[in-house]
């Protein structure tokens, strides 16, 4: 017989596994196009508009699921939300594979980054309701396999697209996403048949959530995470789009050399999953972190516009260290609030406010290169932006929570 102890640990993994391989997939629809792009118009022409809608693409989903999430899960419930999330993931990337004009290929992108967005916003009140105990080392395991999800796209995408053609190397990601979905339906079909059964253990609660997404907008400090990941966003979405354009271009690299550079972008962020959680938890003031990662970026990008065929990967390894800020603010969102109800609505706002705003990068990267005719302002114009998070920095000195801020007893919320 089952003892409850049992049942609540299987259900534990379970969950430990839906949380990895949702973050091992809420990147790859992001950067499985950007490398191929030039093969692919051999088969559907693409304007440079179209290519910057496409940049555009990921930013709008996840900010749209940023205030759509929440509202899902309350609805739905947590587990199946990321199973929506996750069915969404396979489809979309399907569509891709087998899309003969832009428009389907553009709708099966905003399908599949729908789904990832409803991840990206799920994952940390995930952590809270099924790791309570274990956030720091729960949210670092998951940080890396997003950065793990973005880097092997990258390095993977022009070498399967030239042997085995486009489609098959966006098709791939279709099936690496049915392991996200499996240990969400299992969960989603188990939960409701302990519910039916009114066994439910009370250590497992449903996320439905008495702070809405926009009363977290009275929050110093959600403000303070949301300008942070804003422009951490800004920067990460814009190389990811212009990364091989720019390498290409001004470095006079292949394509293939081009992927691996935006791959090594991607692949930077594994160690600083496992030291952002650290810092987080163990430095006192997790500001001077963020002003660090802000001028290691700034760096990065002054490198790639003035002498880009020189120490390329050094630039790179740069900027990617500013990106930190990104996997920093995951780790706040769980940190700086004091339930799980506080960490899906501050997820959600963090979420869609800064997406919206990163939404802007890849088009205003393109914009300015259109304007510049070359690469060196573009650069400039993400090296600026990038200064604003020492805004954050400075906010997020001292530690403080959102409940607080909002005048919300968390009792009150947990009964």
């Amino acid at each position: 017989m089952t003892t409850p102890t049992r049942t609540l640990w299987r259900g534990r993994l379970l969950a430990l596994a839906g949380i990895l391989f949702v973050a091992l997939n809420v990147r790859t629809a992001v950067a499985a196009i950007s490398p191929i792009i030039g093969i692919i118009e051999n088969d559907i022409p693409i304007s440079s508009l179209g290519l910057g809608v496409l940049g555009m693409l990921p930013p709008i989903a996840f900010a749209i699921a940023g205030l759509a999430a929440p509202a899902l899960a309350r609805a739905r419930g947590l587990d199946a939300s990321l199973l929506i999330a996750a069915a969404a993931m396979v489809a979309g990337s399907a569509l891709r594979a087998v899309s003969d004009n832009y428009i389907l290929l553009a709708l099966g992108s905003l399908i599949a980054l729908a789904g990832m967005g409803v991840g990206n916003v799920l994952l940390p009140p995930a952590v809270k309701k099924y790791f309570p105990d274990r956030l720091a080392t729960v949210t670092g395991g998951y940080v890396m396999l997003i950065s793990l999800g973005a880097a092997i796209p990258a390095f993977f995408a022009a070498p399967v697209a030239e042997v085995a053609g486009w489609r098959a190397s966006v098709a791939v990601w279709a099936v690496l996403a049915l392991t996200a979905f499996v240990p969400w339906l299992v969960l989603t079909v188990r939960g409701r048949r302990v519910k039916r059964n009114a066994a439910l253990d009370a250590t497992v609660v449903p996320v439905a959530s008495s702070i809405s997404v926009w009363a977290v907008a009275k929050s110093r400090t959600a403000w303070a995470i949301t300008i942070a990941f804003g422009v951490s966003s800004i920067g990460f979405y814009s190389f990811f789009a212009w990364l091989p354009e720019i390498l290409i271009e001004s470095a006079g690299f292949t394509p293939v050399e081009a992927g691996a550079m935006l791959s090594l972008f991607g692949l930077i962020g594994i160690p600083l999953g496992i030291l952002s959680p650290i810092l987080a938890s163990k430095v006192s003031n997790i500001g001077a972190v963020m002003a660090g990662g802000v001028f290691a970026g700034a760096i990065g990008y002054l490198g790639l516009a003035f002498i880009p065929s020189t120490l390329t990967w050094l630039w790179v390894v740069l900027v990617g260290f500013g990106t930190i800020l990104f996997p920093l603010c995951l780790v706040l969102i769980n940190l700086r609030t004091r339930s799980h109800q506080g960490s899906a609505a501050l997820s959600g706002f963090v979420q869609s406010v800064a997406y919206t705003v990163a939404a802007l990068g890849p088009f205003a990267v393109a914009l300015v290169r259109e304007l510049s005719g070359g690469w060196v302002w573009p650069l400039m114009f993400l090296l600026v932006s990038s200064l604003l998070a020492l805004i954050s920095a400075v906010m997020l000195a001292r530690p403080s929570f959102v409940e607080d801020e909002l005048g919300i007893a968390v009792g009150a919320l947990e009964d």
